[in-house]
């Protein structure tokens, strides 16, 4: 029987098996990525743009392939697996164009020195734990930073991708770069921990649940190594008073079902002040039933299936739960009938503290509607979250959303009157139990670097 069986969450059909990697052949991954990383640590950062440019490009040759792959085996919109390309495209070109310079050297004036000289020096091989949901953007948003930060890089996918997976490798390698500082280990997690614990490993990274982020940064944390981890959330949507309804509206429905709603950056609760509470849940209740289910590969699709049955499962325990505990369901909850993993739009009313809808993150098409008293119950709301990822603030009055966003909301990203997953140019994480560190902006850049000082003294002492 195969370790791993990739299954088409749209069909319940399996894909393709897969065999874990013995631990020789773990060890001598490690070994050779380590060489690699050796000489790639030589190179310029002139050289290493031109090699990541290289990546880009072999990217694009392969677009409807993997976009194809990616929707099948975990049930993306096709048109959105195109897009979320188009965005590891963006990270190749915004790292070209940025890199080199956020890599710099600093000179500074010193007292008592010649000068001071503030040098980033890569540290060697950083191996990288991501989840499904977006199996190419979460490589490459750890992968192409670090390749220009002069590491090599380790990656264990999540297994349901593990075709994706090894088609990223693939292309990475019909690139201009070597082989050796990019590999994908099939592995499980008692073979991770280890590969965690090797000499020759220097930085980890994970994208994934809270959970998965207490075990790993335990792993770590026992052998002295820096992670990054980007972990869960349930990121609150604010619509204040004085809120266009209109986009609102719109872009809400947008933030929580874009990528069959399995996104952790994805509207999840909705806090909406009391003023225009009745208005704004009647309005997206409409919003949201224009979202139907379909196969994946269809443009007429809005709502592919859920990666695989068992978080389908889940999602559905916690809007029972919820439901349980005093929550209403205004549209969906319900399990449809017939093949594929497929969970409707659905919208929670009456959510509580104490339900699944309020404290967890559910991770799919799901939306918890919380009423507010006025602006400052609105923010404490959002605020009242053991996570802190991202969130929102929709108000036409948009010097007070910076402000309220800037020093009030607890999160580590805020959209001002809109949403996106990610910008290259800006900074991507979170705080509290969404996790520590920054990918993007050019901070993922100097994540994992020897930030090193060098004092030229030049003279004896006094």
């Amino acid at each position: 029987m195969a370790d791993i069986t990739t299954v088409n969450p749209a069909t319940g059909e399996d894909i393709a098996n897969y065999d874990y990697m013995s631990a020789q052949q773990v060890d001598e991954i490690i070994d050779e990525s380590h060489e690699a990383f050796l000489q790639w640590r030589e190179t310029s950062a002139e050289e290493r743009a031109e090699v990541i440019k290289s990546i880009g490009d072999s990217l694009m040759q392969h677009e409807e392939e993997l976009a194809k792959l990616m929707t099948q085996e975990r049930g993306k919109l096709y048109e959105q697996s195109l897009q979320e390309i188009a965005l590891c495209k963006g990270i190749c070109d915004y790292t070209v164009a940025n890199g080199i310079t956020a890599l710099a050297d600093d000179e500074r004036e010193v007292e008592g020195m010649k000068k001071g000289l503030v040098s980033y020096q890569p540290i060697g091989i950083i191996y990288g734990i991501q989840p499904w949901n977006f199996p190419a953007y979460q490589v490459f948003r750890y992968t192409i930073a670090n390749l220009m930060a002069g590491n090599s890089i380790l990656l264990k996918h999540a297994s349901n991708v593990t075709g994706s997976g090894l088609l990223v490798e693939k292309i990475i390698h019909e690139s201009k770069l070597p082989k050796a500082l990019f590999r994908t280990l099939l592995i499980d997690h008692d073979q991770s921990e280890k590969v965690i614990g090797h000499e020759k490993v220097r930085g980890v990274t994970l994208t994934g649940s809270d959970t998965a982020g207490v075990i790993v940064g335990q792993q770590a944390a026992k052998v002295i190594k820096k992670t990054v981890l980007e972990l869960g959330s349930n990121d609150a949507f604010i619509v204040l008073e004085d809120a266009d309804i209109d986009l609102a509206v719109v872009t809400c429905a947008h933030a929580r079902l874009y990528n069959n709603g399995e996104t952790c950056v994805a509207a999840k609760r909705f806090v909406v002040v009391d003023s225009i509470y009745d208005e704004f849940r009647d309005r997206l209740v409409k919003e949201f039933a224009k979202y139907e289910l379909g196969d994946p590969m269809l443009e007429t699709s809005k709502i592919g299936p859920m990666a695989r049955e068992d978080l389908r499962t889940k999602l559905h325990e916690q809007v029972e739960e919820s439901v349980k505990k005093g929550a209403t369901i205004r549209l969906g909850g319900e399990i449809p009938a017939g093949k594929g993993a497929y969970y409707p739009a659905t919208i929670l009313e009456d959510v509580k503290p104490g339900q699944p809808a309020y404290e967890d993150e559910l991770f799919g098409p799901v939306a918890s509607l919380i009423r507010a008293k006025d602006q400052d119950d609105a923010l404490r709301l959002a605020n009242d979250s053991r996570y802190g990822l991202g969130g929102a603030i929709f108000s036409k009055d948009e010097d007070k959303a910076i402000r309220l966003a800037r020093d009030y909301f607890d999160t580590g990203m805020v959209y001002i009157n809109g949403y996106g997953l990610a910008n290259p140019a800006m900074p991507f994480g979170g705080v509290k139990d969404s996790g520590h560190g920054r990918e993007h902006g050019g901070f993922g850049i100097k994540e994992f670097v020897n930030v090193k000082g060098i004092h030229v003294i030049g003279a004896k002492p006094a």
